[in-house]
């Protein structure tokens, strides 16, 4: 039994020893450049050659290809002729036009206002206002006199001389008349108006 555990000891220190100097010498080989020398006898340096590129040449373009002219397609025309019947006269349209159309009556304007001027319902004698100087000058003549009265015949305003008589003294005393007569109001549809107006002629004579 001995013998064998001597036998198993020496070999284990045999292999021990194999790799011990197995690793010396790889790490000999690779501090003095061994392993170097041995890849590059292995493996040949390595030679690369620069291979130019060859352009393809640019060919023109083929021509287009000649266009052939169509004959254009005639359809023949159809040879099924349709008579269709023409009528000549018809009572559709004659019975609605032969009907008179119906007359249109325009509403009646309204009717107009009934307007009645004012009116003189009183008035002093032309004597009583004739002007003393032109009684001695002997002027005499007519002025005719506007008045305007509201809707109880009251004066709106002064009087005024819409026509002369040639002296201003005959034209005063026509204003003086008028001022002391006496009107009625004029009517719209028998109603007084707001205003409304008269005229009329005071003649001036000497008798």
């Amino acid at each position: 039994m001995a013998r064998y555990v001597e036998q198993n000891n020496s070999r284990r220190m045999t292999v021990f020893a194999v790799i011990i100097g197995f690793h010396v010498i790889v790490v000999y080989g690779l501090i003095s450049g061994l392993a170097r020398q041995v890849v590059q006898v292995i493996a040949p340096p390595l030679v690369t050659d620069i291979i130019e590129e060859i352009k393809p040449e640019d060919k023109p373009p083929p021509p287009p290809p000649p266009q052939m002219e169509r004959p254009p397609v005639q359809v023949p025309p159809p040879d099924i002729a349709i008579d269709i019947p023409i009528q000549t006269q018809t009572t559709a349209i004659s019975n609605v036009t032969d009907r008179p159309a119906p007359a249109i009556v325009a509403p009646p304007p309204p009717p107009r206002p009934v307007l009645a001027p004012a009116r003189i319902g009183r008035m002093p004698s032309s004597e009583d206002y004739y002007p003393a100087a032109s009684k001695r000058a002997e002027e005499q003549g007519s002025a005719t006199v506007r008045v305007c009265v509201d809707e109880r015949g009251r004066l709106i305003g002064d009087p005024q001389v819409v026509g002369s008589s040639g002296f201003p003294r005959l034209d005063e005393g026509a204003v003086r008349l008028a001022r002391a007569g006496r009107y009625q109001p004029g009517t719209s549809n028998g109603q007084p108006q707001a205003e409304s107006c008269v005229s009329f002629r005071v003649k001036f004579e000497i008798k």
